[in-house]
């Protein structure tokens, strides 16, 4: 007698430290040799968009870019243009809360964090001046960037993780590896159930805690997530704690205890809109989330007291 029918796929998970956090590639597969060859090949595929947009590396096309600030124009890889391509998209849909361009803000916020010395205000006004979208020049006929202003920086870290996660799980199911999941130090992107499923069970950090998640769980497929909050990096003064998440239009860290978390149909908008809704007003952050065709939950903290504030559809998601 001979059985013809697929081979039962097994769960294979796999975790290297790439870009200052776990990124984590769970996938299901026929057989441990075809998991690991994908994920050794993802991984330096992420490798690879790291040296292409990372602020840390010396060499990276993004600090070359920076560096050309108010002297020259630079020619941009593919990867390039259209994660600026889409950061541009995501300044104009979120009014100015999303943008790449406060480089400069993001590094006085990480000596001040690092040095625990916060920033005078004179200080903050004069690296304000060289931020902002109308400063970079994007063109997507010759495939070059400007940025017009000496000094000029672009921070992509509220949206490349997002973006990678995508491109990781996009790469699998053109494998036929059909249910996948991604995790880039918490932009999290995934494929289709895993088998015998009816989706990818998601946790929620409790607002103000690191250890500590949500009784309730996302119930999620062929979407991405990302969440974001003040628990692992702020400043305090005067009793106020700002986050590191900063507001472009004012150049203070959003001053307001809040978490963030989105359902969107790709990493980068996920990721992206995480950011910006961390920044919003409440209602313009809901505005914002349905015209991405997103989900939105927001974890406000009152007088010590979670207060919960979500888009129509989010409960669809609960477990």
């Amino acid at each position: 007698f001979s059985l013809s029918g697929k081979t039962q796929e097994k769960r294979y998970s796999f975790t290297e430290s790439k870009m200052g956090s776990p990124f984590t590639i769970i996938m299901y597969a026929e057989d441990s040799m075809q998991a690991t060859e994908l994920a050794r090949q993802r991984f330096s595929l992420v490798d690879s968009f790291n040296n292409i947009f990372s602020d840390y590396l010396r060499d990276s096309e993004l600090m070359l870019l920076n560096n050309a600030a108010g002297s020259a124009t630079h020619k941009l890889s593919p990867a390039l243009m259209e994660i600026l391509v889409l950061s541009k998209n995501g300044f104009d849909k979120s009014s100015g809360a999303f943008d790449i361009t406060i480089g400069p803000l993001v590094k006085l916020w990480r000596k001040a964090r690092k040095e625990n010395r916060f920033p005078d205000k004179g200080k903050i006004d004069s690296v304000k001046k060289i931020t902002g979208f109308n400063k970079l020049h994007i063109d997507t006929v010759n495939k070059t960037a400007t940025l017009s202003s000496p000094g000029m920086s672009i921070d992509l870290g509220g949206i490349a993780k997002g973006w990678i996660a995508q491109k990781i799980i996009d790469f699998l199911s053109s494998r036929k590896i059909t249910s996948a999941l991604a995790d880039a130090g918490g932009d999290i992107v995934m494929s289709a159930a895993a088998p015998g499923t009816n989706g990818w069970s998601i946790g929620i950090n409790v607002p103000e805690n690191k250890e500590e998640i949500l009784q309730k769980q996302l119930l999620l497929q062929n979407k991405s997530v990302a969440t974001s909050g003040d628990v692992y990096q702020f400043m305090e003064k005067d009793g106020k704690k700002y986050s590191h998440i900063t507001d472009p239009r004012t150049g203070y860290g959003v001053s307001y205890q809040r978490n963030v978390t989105v359902i969107a149909n790709d990493g980068a908008t996920a990721d992206w809109l995480a950011t910006a809704c961390s920044i919003l007003p409440l209602k313009k952050a809901k505005k914002l989330a349905r015209k991405m065709s997103a989900e939105l939950l927001i974890a406000n903290i009152k007088k010590g007291n979670i207060i919960f504030y979500a888009t129509k559809g989010f409960a669809d998601h609960w477990k």
